[in-house]
């Protein structure tokens, strides 16, 4: 049985659907990238599967339970990291994992409270006012108040979010680690490099799954073409934008980058450019930065009732 099975969950906010017919599948001890651009509709689709939100449509069980008449179930059950640090600040890092013991009615609390501080390696800050912590040390104080209560599965809402890259690797060598030990997790995050370390990934824009399915299954579903100039002249972007073909340019240290759904329209377009230019194309690896991009400005044409604007900028 799988530990999320969610199907057309839809949520409306007055007049507004922010989500729109969600359906989401997650086996027991996979780690799940969720995709989208802000507004997208991420939060609440987490909302929902942790019991937070009822769903207004659809229908499905997390951890064996019904989302819509079984919330109280799945709190129970479900470790919930929210974007913004919601932690006392004025309490130490140990004053406040006891006080989450305590909503979680655990005991011995004490003994909850010293096992996830060690797994965490938080014990020799256990006294530090929650306060004075850097941003990565507030991120694993948050981890470890998810997890502490032992649930079957996590749900991360942009967990690394002005974390420095050392945190964020040691945040995920971290999930992984629970991952491996059968925990169930969802994440969702901006970044690309995160998405790659998931077992797989589902992107959401305005409401809608657009995709979903392990990072290598996404890409080429997109079904981009990728060319790849070296030492390109500062001006070569401006010439290509508009090119037929050419719907995304993108610098990428000497290197440039040009992306398109049609491939002989954008081969032909930039052998052109070839000719007049003497700058050499050279078919590439389409990365899941490009396929975010273009589902990015799919989502606007979609919203707009237009072409999206600087498509190929």
């Amino acid at each position: 049985m799988s530990v999320v099975s969610v199907h057309d969950l839809t949520k409306r906010f007055g007049d507004r659907t922010v989500v729109d017919r969600v359906s989401m599948e997650i086996e027991k001890g996979e780690i799940v990238g969720f995709l989208g651009p802000n507004g997208s509709g991420k939060t609440t689709t987490i909302r929902m599967i942790c019991g937070l939100l009822t769903p207004d449509g659809g229908s499905g069980s997390v951890l064996g339970h019904d989302v819509r008449t079984e919330a109280r179930a799945i709190k129970r059950r479900v470790g919930y990291m929210t974007q913004k640090f919601s932690f006392y600040e004025d309490l130490t890092i140990g004053e406040n994992l006891d006080f989450v013991a305590r909503l979680y009615e655990l005991s011995p609390r004490r003994d909850y409270v010293d096992k996830t501080l060690a797994g965490l390696g938080l014990t020799s800050r256990r006294d530090q006012l929650a306060g004075t912590l850097s941003g990565g040390w507030k991120q694993r104080l948050a981890l470890a108040a998810c997890i502490m209560h032992e649930p079957d599965l996590l749900l991360l809402d942009e967990p690394t979010a002005g974390v420095d890259p050392k945190a964020r690797r040691e945040f995920w060598d971290e999930i992984h680690a629970l991952a491996a030990d059968g925990l169930t997790v969802l994440v969702s995050t901006h970044y690309m490099d995160e998405a790659e370390r998931c077992h797989r990934i589902a992107y959401i824009s305005y409401g809608k799954m657009i995709a979903a399915g392990a990072v290598d299954e996404v890409v080429a579903g997109a079904g981009l073409t990728t060319f790849v100039a070296r030492d390109a002249p500062a001006d070569l972007p401006r010439r290509l934008a508009g090119l037929p073909g050419v719907e995304q340019v993108a610098p990428f240290g000497s290197t440039l980058h040009v992306v398109g759904v049609d491939g002989d329209s954008l081969a032909a377009s930039l052998a052109t450019v070839t000719a007049e230019t003497g700058v050499v194309f050279a078919r590439g690896e389409t990365s899941l930065e490009d396929v975010f991009i273009q589902f990015m400005a799919r989502a606007e044409d979609n919203m707009n009732g237009g072409p999206a604007k600087g498509d190929a900028s």
